[in-house]
């Protein structure tokens, strides 16, 4: 190669990779904390407003029938930033079980004596065996990447995010995103900064906002607590939805920065929900059938994906989603590869999203029974085939509880138990269910 060909090789192949990198996507992840699944405009709340929503899932590829395997929050956070359920991950509650001298403790005292704070921190280590979304597209395409809200794992570091809110550190208040916490509640500025950090720096990033919203303390401002007053009797409901309107006008806010920066069309964004919440008439905390349950007050949720040009935008009312099929579809959509490991599949693969034959979940224990064996705390296993949803209880957590069969269709609320009327049908189902996960 003569000395004149060689630098323009060198342009030309630099000038590639500059305009490849600058086609790599973005990726925003936006995650409701503690909302049910109807509860917005969209989704045909008549009461709740959620403009900046509905405009996201009209944009999306959209399934109103999406699912979260557990209906608690740490479990399914991790799932959600995982891809696998959370028996496999083995994360499976909120709090690792106290020492024998601790139990008859009260929780407050529990949690500041030095013997319960070795093993919260032990139990911290279950992430570092996780590849997580932001690791992967560390080592895929040189993203940056920003957690904020809530995060249960330790340091924002533990997750595999290069920058984030949350310490971690357990004798300053670190348990569920200490300092990550005000994201939203205070304002966007720290993930409004990182991003224009990122494209300082000429680097695609990832966005993990996990606002503590519309989560307790319900306390939304004066303003839009005045608007929902006259729409309920009952001032904690008002409270709810005010609570979910503030929320979405943070997401509105984050979509405004991609649209004003012009990067809403090189920009993944996926929405979901940790775990459901129906809220108690007299009081601001969850009722019956609905966070921490087996129904689909607790497990249901709208999963969207907007990928401006390259997902087509569809409201899919009939095909299931889960929560293990957010990392997956992000890995195939930017062109990486896929862990084997990943039982999700990519939701912008319309033969797949139609050959699914069923989706699983399990409910387990707030409190960690057992720091390695994720079947100590089972309470129940659930599958959803088609309409058909069987829920099955795990007797060393509900010995009592019954075997359940709903037709979704037909009954959306779960009121009308007919699994003494189809035995075959629960037959059925249960062996897909412990083909899935076979416990004893």
């Amino acid at each position: 190669m003569n000395r004149l060909a060689f630098p323009l090789v060198a342009i030309l192949t630099l000038w590639g990779q500059f305009v490849s990198a600058a086609e790599v996507p973005n990726v925003v992840m936006i995650i409701s904390d503690d909302q049910a699944w109807g509860d917005y405009s969209f989704m045909g709340h008549p009461h709740i407003q959620t403009p900046h929503l509905d405009r996201l899932a009209r944009e999306s590829l959209t399934f109103t029938r999406g699912y979260v395997p557990d209906s608690l929050c740490r479990p399914s956070l991790t799932t959600i930033v995982t891809g696998r359920y959370p028996h496999e991950h083995g994360i499976v509650g909120n709090d690792p079980p106290p020492p024998p001298k601790l139990e008859d403790m009260p929780k407050g005292a529990v949690f500041r004596d030095p013997r319960y704070l070795a093993i919260r921190n032990k139990y911290i280590e279950h992430i570092d065996d996780e590849a997580t979304l932001a690791d992967l597209l560390t080592e895929h395409g040189g993203y940056l990447s920003h957690q904020s809200g809530k995060w249960w794992e330790g340091h924002f570091s533990r997750g595999g995010f290069t920058h984030g809110m949350t310490h971690g550190d357990r004798t300053k208040g670190g348990r569920h995103g200490d300092d990550g916490l005000t994201i939203g509640r205070q304002g966007m500025k720290p993930v409004f900064d990182f991003m224009d950090m990122a494209q300082q720096e000429q680097k695609p990033f990832f966005v993990y906002y996990a606002p503590f919203l519309p989560h307790t303390p319900h306390n939304p401002p004066e303003r839009l607590l005045e608007k929902y007053k006259g729409k309920t009797p009952h001032l904690p409901v008002a409270k709810y939805w005010a609570m979910c309107e503030w929320f979405d006008e943070t997401c509105g806010e984050l979509l405004g920065y991609l649209d004003d920066h012009k990067l809403a069309e090189n920009t993944i964004v996926l929405y979901v929900t940790d775990n459901g919440w129906i809220n108690d008439t007299q009081a601001s905390r969850y009722a019956p059938k609905s966070k921490r349950s087996q129904y689909d007050g607790g497990t249901r949720t709208p999963i969207m994906v907007r990928w401006t040009g390259h997902i087509k935008p569809k409201m899919d009312t009939e095909h299931l989603a889960s929560s293990i099929d957010l990392v997956p579809t992000v890995l195939a959509e930017i062109g990486a590869k896929v862990p084997e490991n990943l039982p999700g599949i990519n939701l912008a693969d319309a033969a797949a999203v139609a050959n699914r034959k069923a989706i699983f979940g399990e409910i387990l224990e707030h409190d960690i029974q057992d720091m390695n064996n994720p079947v100590a705390s089972l309470r129940f296993r659930w599958v959803i085939d088609g309409n058909w949803k069987l829920i099955v209880p795990h007797p060393g957590r509900e010995p009592k509880a019954p075997l359940e069969l709903y037709d979704l269709a037909a009954d959306p609320h779960e009121e009308q138990n007919l699994a003494t009327d189809q035995p075959d049908r629960v037959a059925k189902l249960r062996k897909e269910l412990d083909a899935w996960w076979p416990v004893n």
